[in-house]
């Protein structure tokens, strides 16, 4: 007869801790925005912005909530570990979450940036005031490529998820081409085309030709039949990231759900859709592009919308790549109030549409169409001159307007981008 023993909770059970799992939990701290350069006072919004504390001690204890959340720290094991809440117990629950931060360090999720300090003789290294609660507050931690990789994977997962079963799969285009699949009828064969055989249909034609079934089989070059495949095209897109103010003005967060998509998005095109390339713009007072790595750190800040810098830098970003389809994903919630003037200089005027800089913006918009360029714009916002804005852009650059808000914002544009009919535009 086998024998089980029981015992109380161990600080060593953070060895059979799910890591994925927790990671899923810890998505919303990990790419948290918050507000680039911490308090700011603005003459008209007041004291507002507040930094994302991606400190170590922060990080421990967005941990220690999420085991809670998701179920895999219950309040039993958190009571029984605790014991009396004296030095033992405490010193024991710092050590399950150092093991758990080492974990997702070795696993290659994580990893911290922070020099090592060298205690004074007479400073203490443990205790509430020594040197060792200070450093954890004192180092910062990032996702790695993999810990991106892995919230796009999840976003992305998420995101289908709420649209219920799909399907990835290449663009569908009206063209045909040879290949290895048979997606339509066969064709005679042309030089440069892959010899993918239609065995059938060119027996059938050397048959009729000669009208014998002597051996061997005469069979010219006119008999040969292929196979067509449906033409595979491949697309470039830039999502265009708002990073204004009003991004988390109001006490809504609105730029980490679209740095979510944007995960998702990569993921996406990176697993199914290898020969498509995605990028990624930023566009405030100004516009720059950001490597997908730095994703998860972008915030906002007390920055205007200079709507038509992210549009010319979106388009020489994607006029450099030789693609059949060449598109725009712009994520933003207002109206275009900054403009870079020929100088340098940046004028800025968010007191409603102001003409000068809308003018400007169209002018970029239409730039976009010349060069076969379609803009969708997905719009958090529902301002009546807003959208009367939107729809013009839209009619221009033959593109797509999407008025969503932060729950729908991923499948809107993961249902626009796996359902699109990519074709030659001339």
């Amino acid at each position: 007869m086998r024998f089980h023993t029981y015992t109380k909770f161990s600080p060593e059970a953070a060895d059979a801790v799910d890591l994925e799992s927790l990671l899923e939990q810890l998505s919303d701290f990990l790419l948290q925005s918050g507000f680039a350069g911490g308090q700011h006072y603005h003459p008209y919004w007041g004291e507002t912005g507040e930094d994302g504390d991606r400190s170590l001690d922060a990080l421990k204890q967005a941990v220690l909530q999420a085991l809670i959340d998701s179920g895999q720290f219950t309040p039993e094991m958190l009571q029984a570990l605790r014991g009396e809440d004296d030095e033992e117990a405490q010193a024991s629950l710092a050590k399950l979450l150092d093991d758990i931060v080492k974990r997702l360090m070795e696993q290659g999720y994580l990893n911290l940036e922070a020099p090592p300090e060298v205690p004074d003789s007479h400073s203490a290294v443990e205790g509430p005031g020594g040197l060792a609660r200070a450093a954890s507050r004192d180092v910062n931690f990032h996702l790695t490529d993999k810990g991106i990789d892995f919230l796009g994977y999840k976003s992305l997962r998420n995101i289908l998820g709420s649209l219920g079963k799909s399907s990835f799969g290449s663009h569908d285009t009206p063209f045909l081409a040879t290949g290895i699949e048979a997606d339509a009828a066969s064709k005679p064969y042309e030089f440069g085309d892959t010899l993918n055989l239609d065995v059938n249909e060119t027996l059938k034609n050397a048959l009729a030709r000669t009208g014998s079934l002597d051996s061997p089989l005469d069979i010219d070059y006119p008999d040969l039949m292929v196979r067509q495949a449906e033409y595979r095209s491949s697309c470039a897109t830039v999502i265009m990231l708002d990073c204004s103010h009003s991004m988390i003005l109001y006490g809504e967060d609105r730029f980490t759900p679209a740095k979510k998509v944007a995960l998702a998005l990569t993921h996406l095109i990176r697993t199914q859709f290898p020969g498509d390339t995605i990028r990624v713009v930023l566009f405030h007072d100004s516009a720059e592009e950001i490597p997908i790595a730095t994703l998860a750190q972008a915030q906002v800040g007390p920055y205007h919308t200079n709507t038509a810098e992210g549009l010319k830098l979106a388009r020489r970003i994607l006029m450099a790549q030789k693609k059949d389809m060449r598109q725009i994903v712009m994520i933003t919630d207002g109206k275009p109030s900054a403009l870079t003037m020929p100088n340098g200089a940046i004028y800025k005027n968010s007191m409603g549409l102001d003409a000068y800089v809308i003018q400007e913006t169209i002018r970029e918009v239409a730039d976009c169409r010349r060069a076969g360029i379609s803009i969708n714009t997905f719009m958090l916002a529902r301002d009546r001159a807003l959208v009367e804005f939107v729809k013009h852009v839209s009619s221009i650059c033959r593109g797509k307007a999407y008025f969503t808000n932060t729950m729908t914002l991923g499948q809107y544009i993961l249902m626009d981008f796996l359902r699109k009919k990519t074709r030659k535009v001339s």
